[in-house]
């Protein structure tokens, strides 16, 4: 059976990450224990990057000035509701 995708916050997931570098961190794991806890550890970064990755998209966009260069400049409200 596949396993369910968590729907948790950034916060929440965070704060298990954290407690799993800590359990790791002691060394009192077993080596399955670690596997485990490493891969679940892997799962939790890929739910912060998507949402860190989402927060910024809905702040800021790259625009390409007519001399060439770029600026990062926020995204209006009315196109912010467009992308999300």
């Amino acid at each position: 059976m596949a396993k369910k995708k968590e729907n948790i916050s950034f916060e929440e997931a965070l704060e298990q990450l954290e407690e799993i570098t800590r359990s790791l961190e002691s060394g009192e794991l077993t080596l399955d224990d670690s596997i485990q806890a490493y891969e679940k550890g892997m799962e939790l970064k890929k739910i912060c990057t998507s949402i860190l990755e989402t927060a910024e998209k809905k702040l800021e966009y790259i625009k390409k000035q007519e001399d060439g260069s770029v600026s990062v400049e926020p995204i209006p409200e009315k196109e912010q509701d467009a992308l999300f």
